[in-house]
């Protein structure tokens, strides 16, 4: 039996918020912050791997531009993203433990110059295609789990309405998890092989049809709010309570800091940045 790390009093004083909550408690990084201060190294290590995600935007900014500002909750600094770029150039190992190993691999696809559309994927897909892949291998089961979710969901969406303006769906569809191999593979059906093997298959498939686009993001994000509640149910006060309580805070930082009106303007210009990308009907 594994005999977990307990945080008594720091759960015990952390705040209570709701999906529809107004104000935060706290901002994500201070959050961070906190936990930097009270969790095992064990713990803080499965917490660094989810938060790569600011480091995967750092490294492909400076492949970009070697002068792009970096997002500061990435964990490597510049000066270390830059070393194992030079390190990539020179076949050099990586032996530093905080270095991720999808990191090398995706350096040296973009110096070898691999078409960023092979396959259909951009270099953004690219890397985080790596990332999912690298969390769903983490040694923690909610993680894992909200890894493997979220990849899900992305790849769900992605299906449905690639299928829906006529694009072709096995091109953007990221990871390599059952779900997306079986999307790949079945692109033509008409569940895409999946409504037997993914459960919330009908679920994404109703909030897919919400014609109101800040609608549709508010009822994605409470769907993911209530799997980390269904999934940590029986947790209080340990690893999983605080990691799911993380995303939780993210879920209401985002929607916190954007109005309806400032939220339609922003899915907005995404969409017309998906259309400029890959020329989708006006009506997208």
């Amino acid at each position: 039996m594994i005999f977990k790390n307990q945080y008594y009093y720091f759960v015990a004083g952390l705040p209570d918020f709701a999906f529809d909550s107004m104000k935060l408690p706290f901002t994500t990084e201070e959050y961070r912050g906190m936990l930097n201060e009270v969790l095992k190294p064990e713990d803080r290590k499965l917490v660094n791997k989810y938060f790569l995600k600011y480091d995967n935007d750092n490294l492909l900014s400076l492949l970009k531009d070697k002068n792009a500002i970096l997002n500061l909750m990435g964990k490597l600094s510049r000066e270390e993203i830059e070393d194992i770029v030079s390190k990539a150039k020179e076949d050099l190992p990586l032996k530093d433990s905080k270095i991720p190993p999808y990191f090398e691999d995706y350096i040296k696809r973009w110096l070898g110059e691999e078409n960023p559309h092979a396959g259909g994927h951009l270099w953004e897909d690219m890397l985080t295609s790596l990332y999912m892949d690298y969390g769903r291998e983490v040694k923690n089961s909610l993680m894992s789990g909200w890894f493997e979710f979220n990849l899900n969901i992305g790849n769900v969406f992605s299906a449905i309405y690639a299928r829906k303006y006529g694009l072709d769906t096995a091109k953007y569809i990221v990871g390599s998890n059952k779900t997306a191999r079986i999307i790949r593979e079945n692109a033509h059906a008409r569940d895409f092989g999946i409504s037997q093997e993914l459960e919330y298959y009908d679920t994404l498939l109703r909030i897919s049809e919400e014609p109101d686009i800040y609608d549709r993001e508010r009822k994605i994000d409470k769907f993911r709010w209530d799997w980390l509640e269904e999934n940590t149910a029986f947790d209080y006060f340990n690893i999983e309570y605080i990691f799911a309580y993380l995303c939780k805070l993210q879920i209401l930082e985002r929607w916190v800091n954007l109005n309806a009106e400032e939220g339609e303007r922003v899915f907005r210009e995404l969409i017309n940045n998906l259309k400029n990308e890959t020329k989708l009907p006006e009506d997208f």
